[in-house]
């Protein structure tokens, strides 16, 4: 299997303006996200997909591959199709967060390990550790099935524990949490972005339920690897204590 991982970098953003461009250490946010994705042992190629010159000349400076994108597009799931279009040769997409400077090379690898042809799409869970997630609507929660496929993923605790108090929940189920990494087998990335915006997605806000209303299956990978993520300059604060 020949996997590309695209990190899509875009240069708006409501909370965070130009966040992939953000000094960490001395790096912008997008060369560490490229230098941490290159370290993976599955990877074939590493791309920026990007939509702002300013990125573009970022990715140059350090010698990093870029591919400008369309402004337009509404979801790193587009702007990877847009790539996989401009390189050819590839049968799996991996979609890098481009907001994780500290991504662990082996989360990638995690989930490159499930792209075995038949595999339509991926992605990844974590064992939820601290029972204020459970309950957190920021925190995507997953549910699976015995066969390694996600049956739903939700803002809401699930499964909800009918007969026991929330404060046992965690000690009586499983609780995992969505890692938001994704795996895309090329032919099923074509057909996902040309899906429309399903109730279920719009509900809840997660574009992965789209697929899953429209019959598509996503396998699942567990990771112990707690990811960190960059959405505001008060997380960037927070980050610092990792360098």
């Amino acid at each position: 299997m020949k996997i590309l991982g695209v990190i899509p970098a875009r240069y708006a953003s409501t909370r965070f303006p130009a966040k992939a461009l953000a000094d960490i250490g001395g790096k912008p946010m997008v060369q560490r996200v490229y230098e941490q994705a290159s370290k993976s042992s599955f990877l074939d190629k590493v791309v920026i997909a990007t939509d702002h010159k300013a990125i573009m000349d970022a990715a140059n400076s350090f010698g990093g591959n870029v591919c400008m994108t369309n402004e337009n597009h509404q979801s790193g799931t587009d702007r990877c199709n847009e790539v996989v279009k401009k390189e050819s040769g590839f049968d799996y997409i991996i979609n890098i967060q481009g907001d994780e400077p500290f991504i662990d090379p082996q989360q990638i690898d995690s989930l490159a390990a499930l792209l075995d042809g038949e595999t339509q799409l991926a992605t990844l869970v974590k064992r939820i550790d601290d029972d204020r997630e459970i309950f957190d609507s920021n925190v995507v929660k997953c549910v699976f099935g015995t066969d390694g496929n996600a049956l739903y993923f939700s803002r809401s605790p699930i499964p909800f524990n009918r007969n026991k108090e929330q404060k046992y929940w965690s000690k009586n189920h499983n609780y995992y949490k969505h890692i938001g990494i994704y795996a895309y087998r090329v032919d099923i990335l074509d057909q996902v972005t040309r899906l429309s915006q399903s109730i279920l997605e719009k509900t809840e806000s997660l574009e992965q339920l789209r697929w899953l209303e429209n019959g598509f299956n996503i396998k699942v990978a567990e990771t112990n690897i707690q990811s960190v993520g960059i959405d505001t300059p008060a997380d960037l604060e927070k980050i610092k204590s990792f360098l």
